[in-house]
């Protein structure tokens, strides 16, 4: 995967996906998860699939419905994410979104997005909502269309592929600038869903806002996340997916993976940098700076996957 031509054919993929990056495809591969680059995997097709089968992609933070100057074109970013995962040599199994579909949750907006969804050559969606998909005045817009498989409690969990994947809401009691929320009914029924459950069964743990602090003056965090963790650190894998800070921070913690995604809509600026979050506009030749790729070598000796970050600019 270090080649020049492939690092070029990277490079041009990742020049259509302004505005904040496409999604992540990650691959199961000797039972441990590996987050790949959406566009990478896309224009290194037969790198991606040397590590492991593909088992879902993450797309966070669509934000259908804006149109301010850090990117009047969300749907046409969306659609080119879209076209990446239907391209893709090998479908995934799952398509997971970690919220803010929608950046007002008008009705029209998620219909739409829901229209765009439908593209998607892989047909099982699975979502959590954002803030932005629960500030009409009923919060009902995002469980009439999403809400079936939670019983519109906005949790749940499933199984696919010997993986259990848990699907969390944190964001019911948001205020601008606070931590997320799982509250005691929530981590009590996740107490109960995990009772019982081999500790070598992998799992996949999904929210909007992030499940552990990286910022808290921003509210990048979840105040009671600890008692998730806490039932988690049982099992030999767990993923930790989020959304909500449109960029890519990581941390490994012992066994759990923790994994933030990008935007499809706009980026943020990086925790603590100017006066808050929000759309970051940047001029268009900045833009290349604000994306980035995870490049995936092989070490054979021991034999593990070896991850690098680095921005296309």
């Amino acid at each position: 995967m270090s080649d020049d031509r492939s690092l070029q054919s990277r490079r041009n993929a990742l020049k259509c996906m302004a505005y904040g990056g496409a999604g992540t495809l990650f691959a199961l591969a000797g039972g441990v998860f590996t987050p790949i680059e959406l566009a990478v995997a896309a224009a290194d097709k037969q790198g991606a699939a040397r590590l492991g089968k593909p088992l879902f992609v993450q797309i966070s933070d669509t934000h259908i419905g804006f149109n301010k100057d850090a990117n009047p074109d969300v749907n046409g970013t969306l659609t080119q994410s879209i076209d990446l995962v239907n391209g893709m040599s090998e479908q995934p199994a799952l398509i997971i979104h970690t919220g803010d579909i929608t950046h007002l949750s008008k009705p029209a907006e998620f219909d739409l997005a829901q229209q765009m969804f439908s593209r998607l050559r892989t047909s099982e969606l699975h979502t959590v909502p954002g803030e932005h998909d629960t500030t009409d005045a009923t919060v009902t817009e995002y469980f009439n269309r999403f809400g079936k498989i939670s019983d519109n409690r906005g949790y749940y969990s499933f199984d696919h592929a010997g993986v259990h994947f848990v699907a969390l809401i944190n964001v019911l009691q948001f205020k601008p600038g606070g931590l997320g929320t799982l509250g005691t009914d929530q981590l009590a029924w996740l107490a109960a869903d995990l009772q019982g459950r081999s500790d070598s069964t992998p799992v996949v743990v999904f929210a909007h806002m992030p499940l552990w602090t990286i910022y808290e003056p921003w509210g990048w965090g979840t105040g009671d996340a600890d008692r998730l963790m806490s039932q988690l650190r049982r099992f030999g894998s767990v993923t930790v997916l989020n959304g909500h800070i449109h960029q890519i921070v990581q941390k490994v913690e012992g066994n759990m993976t923790f994994h933030t995604a990008r935007s499809t809509a706009y980026p943020q600026p990086t925790a603590g940098t100017g006066a808050g979050p929000g759309p970051l506009k940047v001029p268009v030749d900045q833009l290349p700076r604000m994306l980035g790729i995870t490049s995936v070598s092989v070490v054979k000796h021991p034999r593990s996957l070896a991850l690098t970050d680095t921005t296309i600019a």
